[in-house]
């Protein structure tokens, strides 16, 4: 990882993306540069992570109760779908 990461916060049920359009948790949880959750006070690896040799992140994370996201877009690209990765 070449950049620093970014912790987002939600607000309103939404965080607000690169691509200056706002996601939801849920919407992170499938993007390849979410890092971790904000849950209930406590750091959780996210589940896009699954996939990834080196970390595999197997906790799952309620959407519901993420309070804020770390991000590692450290460009202007927003979200990209994990599902491009793993296909």
């Amino acid at each position: 990882m070449a950049g620093e990461l970014r912790v987002l916060r939600v607000e309103g049920g939404e965080v607000a993306c690169q691509n200056a359009r706002n996601r939801t948790p849920d919407s992170c949880r499938f993007c390849v540069h979410s890092r971790r959750f904000l849950v209930r006070g406590e750091w959780v690896t996210s589940p896009a992570r699954a996939y990834c040799m080196l970390k595999r992140a197997v906790t799952h994370v309620d959407s519901a109760d993420v309070t804020a996201v770390e991000c590692d877009d450290d460009g202007t690209e927003g979200f990209r779908s994990i599902m491009t990765v793993i296909s």
